[in-house]
């Protein structure tokens, strides 16, 4: 960690001691955070919000990527243009950010890609299940003052904090 972002936060009051497991957590928080710039999570925000707003515009679509997607297999022509043309976006964006910031993202090593495969599953099986991804029901969704949206991604975000907690504090599992 920074020494200066420590000292910062020692005139705040915080300190850490290693032998406080609560305080140790809070150091591990501060190192992930100071690498944190809210310019990239606003321009992300904007970029996001701006194409499903876009795609509703021109198109009378919500931006929802797994219905995009499923919707390939029974697409009309005129419906498989745009709905490829919206898919390649977000490969060639993705692929074209990490060319201009190479090494800021990292693969990571050694995963079971039979753990790769099942979490894949599961989200596609979550996602017809909930009518819907979290592109389509948090983005959207809760944009549009969407009870169901609302609730799906509150179900989301619950289950999440669960799986984390369990992976975590229960079977000790850490990155």
């Amino acid at each position: 960690m920074n020494p200066n972002k420590y000292k910062d936060w020692c005139k705040l009051g915080f300190r850490p001691s290693p032998t406080n497991e609560l305080n140790q957590n809070l150091l591990n928080l501060l190192q992930i955070m100071e690498n944190f710039t809210p310019f990239s999570a606003i321009s992300g925000g904007i970029l996001i919000g701006l194409s499903a707003s876009l795609l509703l515009l021109f198109n009378g679509r919500i931006a929802g990527i797994s219905g995009i997607m499923g919707g390939l297999i029974h697409a009309s022509r005129e419906e498989l243009f745009w709905r490829i043309a919206f898919l390649l976006g977000i490969v060639i964006g993705a692929f074209l950010f990490d060319q201009i910031n190479p090494g800021l993202y990292q693969a990571r090593e050694n995963f079971p890609v039979w753990l790769l495969g099942l979490g894949g599953f599961l989200v596609g099986f979550g996602t017809r299940m909930g009518n819907g991804c979290t592109s389509g029901h948090a983005v959207c969704g809760i944009a549009r003052f969407s009870i169901r949206s609302i609730a799906a991604t509150i179900t989301f975000m619950l289950s999440g904090f669960l799986t984390v907690f369990v992976i975590r504090h229960v079977m000790g599992v850490t990155l």
